[in-house]
């Protein structure tokens, strides 16, 4: 079979596309004898966790290790989400990964990311590696990727999201996203305000808790920023590759947590400034050169709308702000856009290719009961492409253009290569 043809099957094998727990993903991965005996650095938290996994594989393998990095969702090719030596995994490995998966499972029933997990897994334990970076798929506690245990936690922010799987509250989803959590092991968390679950779930494992604000933090001016920690600190630092404010909070998160394994796996400043310089993540306020201007971003909750909002502020004045949107249907929608309302000229609603998701005219039905300002317009298409076509169609030179909402809206966007806009209107 294809991968497409894999991914089909697998899609169909468990009654529910997401069922929270360990013991399937325990029962196959002992039948499959996965063994993982390299550090590993586990990452959970509601927004923040792809950038900072990203900065984790930079530094680290600008300072020679061997670094294997799962991470999810993808943006346009399935193989993205696993990486061993900055290089995507090749689709042939990942079917035969898949096909022992199926010859080990027996009668157990696994989901979607149970599955791929798994492959993933398997994948990276037969690797030659020095360390291994996890990105959490939902929550943490009974994610799959927590049948791993980590040598370093990390908690990037936490705020509301899935919370009919989580928990009505930040408290409750604190709770879930310590989970991943392991006795005596370092957790570095690096939201400011952390709720006293996370607080009291390390007090109770006697982790080594490295606190943002209390055991590390960072300084910055218009040119260059400094980080300090419990006994090193790192001075005249570029910004990150990566854009926007909050960037700063997760990599200063990211060297709390190298500096806390540096015993093991220390690094050098020269390997932090090239890490960080040289990091890249599609779709994390990607700002596309070109005219007008095109901005991607993954923002799908209104945290990190809020973080986006704040970002294109700082951009500076644009005529119209043209926004490509589409959701899936469990997202806090009306908050959304209310987060980013004002800076908002015409909407572009579309279809996303799931049934997970809103339609555009479910969206724009959303949009009406919000009370818009009259001077707001809204379109609706059948998918981002076409939104984004009329957007540069609309837009002048001057204009911008945002492309955000899930995952599903930039990989389409993305899909066939970086677009690059020449508004037609330059030489009139």
């Amino acid at each position: 079979m294809s991968l497409q043809e894999w991914l089909s099957q697998i899609e169909s094998l468990h009654p529910s596309t997401i069922e929270m727990g360990l013991e399937r993903v325990s029962v196959v991965a002992k039948a499959m004898e996965i063994q993982i005996k390299v550090p590993v650095f586990t990452v959970a938290g509601t927004n923040g966790k792809g950038s900072t996994c990203a900065m984790l594989e930079a530094i680290l393998s600008q300072s020679g290790y061997r670094v294997g990095l799962y991470t999810s969702p993808h943006l346009v090719d399935f193989v993205e989400r696993c990486r061993i030596q900055e290089e995507s995994v090749s689709e042939d490995s990942l079917i035969k990964a898949f096909e022992f998966v199926q010859d080990r499972r027996g009668p157990v029933s696994l989901s979607y990311f149970e599955f791929t997990t798994l492959a993933f897994l398997h994948l990276l334990s037969k690797v030659d590696l020095d360390v291994i970076i996890l990105e959490v798929g939902l929550g943490g506690r009974l994610d799959a990727v927590n049948w791993v245990d980590a040598d370093c936690a990390i908690i990037t922010s936490i705020d509301m999201d899935h919370m009919d799987y989580l928990g009505p509250d930040r408290e409750s989803i604190g709770f879930e996203k310590a989970g991943i959590m392991r006795e005596g092991r370092t957790v570095v968390v690096s939201d400011p305000m952390p709720p006293q679950s996370v607080l009291d779930h390390a007090q109770k494992l006697n982790a080594d808790l490295w606190l943002f604000g209390r055991d590390f933090n960072f300084s910055g001016d218009k040119q260059q920023w400094a980080w300090r920690g419990r006994s090193k600190g790192y001075s005249g630092l570029a910004y990150p590759a990566l854009r926007g404010a909050n960037q700063l909070l997760n990599a200063s998160g990211v060297l709390a947590a190298l500096t806390s394994q540096r015993d093991r796996l220390p690094v050098t400043a020269q390997a932090v400034r090239n890490g960080l310089a040289m990091v890249s993540l599609p779709g994390r306020f990607q700002i596309v050169p070109g005219t007008p201007q095109l901005v991607l971003d993954v923002a799908h909750n209104p945290h990190a709308v809020a973080a986006l909002t704040e970002n294109l502020d700082a951009m500076g004045f644009f005529p119209n702000t043209h926004v490509v949107f589409g959701a899936m249907k469990d997202k806090d929608v009306l908050a959304i856009m209310k987060r980013i309302a004002h800076l908002v000229d015409v909407w572009y609603f579309c279809d996303l290719p799931t049934p997970r998701a809103l339609s555009a005219s479910q969206l724009e039905e959303l949009w009406r009961s919000s009370s818009p300002q009259s001077s707001q317009r809204a379109l609706v298409f059948e998918s981002p492409v076409a939104a984004l076509n009329q957007a540069i169609s609309n837009a002048t030179p001057a204009d911008r253009i945002v492309v955000f909402g899930s995952f599903y809206t930039v990989g389409a966007v993305l899909a066939h290569g970086l677009p690059r806009l020449d508004a037609p209107h330059m030489g009139s």
